[in-house]
């Protein structure tokens, strides 16, 4: 697609795509927000599942026993998704699945561009074959029909940091993560993180290619500074 065709939403998502989380953390870091990351349990499945990027939508759940076949709230969260959005899953259950095969099809028929899920995910090789990145906590074959139940959607919701306490997401703010893991970029500070780890990406590359050509490390950080 021409990049004229793109909304400016999604012109910054696919510039968002070759950026790394670790320079994404540099920066926030840099700009005084340094508990942006998520718990290092968060990981893609299947493995190959690949970069995630897009603007957060948020699904808050709890436990809460109840009869019936499945989660009408559940469902009707699920519809609210809009392209370039990334559905961000929170609760406090363990050991059951919150996002499976056919939550994933349906999203991604909305344009959602991947999940994030502070919780389990199951049916990861059916997931697999939608090309549709899924990052998660955990994997479990256990549903949540009659254990947990979706009671909010579009919230603030917490999501286990890095550091071991939560970290605050909202509506809008921009979910990154990678093979080094996940973080949250803040609404308000997206479009400036975004420019200075372009910029920190270039001098990166820039060192890598100094390094090939045969200048030492010491030579190459005394020229382009510390990445």
């Amino acid at each position: 697609m021409d990049a004229g065709n793109l909304s400016e939403r999604e012109i910054i998502r696919k510039r968002f795509l070759a950026v790394d989380t670790s320079n994404v953390a540099d920066v926030l870091d840099m700009m005084g927000l340094p508990n942006q990351g998520l718990a290092a349990e968060f990981a893609p499945y299947p493995a190959t599942a690949g970069k995630l990027a897009g603007w957060a939508y948020t699904i808050r759940g709890q436990m809460t026993p109840f009869e019936g076949a499945g989660d009408a709230d559940k469902m009707q969260a699920c519809q609210g998704l809009s392209p370039g959005e990334v559905s961000v899953w929170s609760g406090d259950g363990w050991g059951f699945c919150y996002f499976g095969e056919l939550i994933a099809i349906g999203m991604k028929e909305r344009g959602s561009v991947g999940a994030l899920v502070d919780g389990g995910v199951r049916d990861i090789r059916w997931i697999a074959e939608q090309d549709y990145p899924v990052y998660a906590r955990y994997r479990t074959p256990v549903q949540s029909i009659g254990r947990w139940k979706v009671n909010a959607w579009q919230i603030p919701v917490s999501l286990r940091g890095a550091g071991g306490g939560m970290i605050s997401v909202a509506p809008g703010d921009f979910i990154l993560a990678d093979e080094d893991g996940a973080i949250v970029i803040p609404s308000g500070a997206v479009v400036e993180v975004l420019e200075k780890s372009e910029a920190l990406t270039v001098t990166e590359q820039q060192v890598r290619r100094a390094l090939k050509d045969g200048l030492s490390l010491g030579d190459a950080l005394a020229k382009y500074g510390h990445v």
